[in-house]
């Protein structure tokens, strides 16, 4: 097939949505498709289309059932279509999804939070991450890392104000990597970091450098206030790295109801009491350990490239049934 993915994200960004579109890209031209990839529709056809993100690309949506009203047509639900935009911008939110002939969410609890009428059109599609080398080197002292762009829908501060409660004796210290949205983003993690003996901000660094994070780091902190899915949380469950998570529902969709390593969203008390207790715990740092090792076969290439299969399948057969003479 020849298929066309829309992000509004432009080539070079490390924004998650340009990082799944690209891994779709090459995930789908591996099965054999030739994709391409666009941040502007200029009314091309093609054998499929992807939207990433309904809100931002709802131009492009409405463009594309216009012009090619038999093709059929994925709509990619972030985060913030979801928590946001289909409360603060419903008619164009809710249009794009009423217009796809497919529907993904990125974690298992999005049925739960879209207008009920859409969900005979959700595949779910988890997103998958390399699994890195592990190191030889033993973990010293007790990193956590936050990993993240510095916005206010990742709350990405909460972790380093946690450890500010924590007692003289703990051996905690927060490393906070990502790139500040907005210069004042940049002043309050530099402000942090200055009255933060627990705090360090090593900014926006690439991905073998978060592998290596990743690897000196006994647990992950992801404080956000909304998540789609975040793909951080897949890189680690595959790099076996304990993941401590707000308690939304983005985070629940990947990690599991029952999973014991949550905190309420924004609480940095409760924040502080978890750290201190993987710090004292073996035994539920361990617990961590093994569950998110458990959910690591969820993120793989492969399993990732299975459910986009399904979407697929799942669109062209929606199309299908409006169009029963093609």
């Amino acid at each position: 097939m020849n298929i066309t993915l829309i992000t509004p994200a432009p080539p070079g960004s490390r924004a998650g949505n340009r990082a799944t579109a690209e891994r779709w890209g090459h995930l789908l031209e591996h099965a054999g498709h030739l994709v391409n990839i666009i941040t502007e529709y200029q009314g091309e056809a093609c054998d499929l289309f992807i939207a990433l993100h309904a809100w931002r690309s709802h131009d492009a949506v409405i463009q594309f059932r216009a012009r090619h009203p038999d093709t059929p047509l994925i709509v990619v639900l972030t985060g913030t279509d979801i928590y946001d935009h289909q409360h603060r911008f419903p008619e164009a939110t809710l249009a794009s999804l009423a217009l796809a002939d497919c529907l993904i969410g990125l974690h298992h609890r999005v049925r739960k939070d879209i207008p009920e009428r859409f969900t005979d059109k959700l595949t779910t599609v988890l997103q998958s991450a390399d699994k890195p080398a592990l190191s030889s080197q033993p973990k010293a002292g007790f990193d956590i890392c936050v990993i993240g762009h510095l916005r206010d829908e990742k709350d990405p501060l909460r972790a380093a104000l946690a450890a500010r409660r924590l007692p003289e004796t703990s051996a905690i210290r927060v490393i906070n990597a990502g790139k500040p949205h907005t210069p004042e983003w940049e002043q309050k993690a530099l402000a942090e970091q200055r009255a933060n003996s627990r705090f360090q901000w090593i900014g926006e660094v690439d991905k073998h450098a978060i592998h290596q994070l990743m690897n000196r780091c006994r647990a992950m902190v992801i404080s956000s206030v909304m998540e789609g899915g975040a793909n951080v949380v897949s890189e680690a469950c595959r790099a076996g790295l304990p993941v401590i998570a707000s308690d939304i529902s983005g985070n629940i969709g990947l990690l599991g109801d029952n999973y014991p390593g949550y905190f309420p969203v924004g609480d940095d008390t409760e924040l502080a009491k978890m750290l201190q207790r993987a710090e004292d715990s073996p035994g539920f740092l361990g617990d961590l350990e093994e569950r998110v090792a458990a959910l690591a076969g969820n993120f793989t290439p492969q399993a990732e490239q299975a459910a986009l299969h399904t979407a697929i399948e799942k669109a062209k057969a929606g199309r299908a049934r409006l169009n029963p003479s093609e």
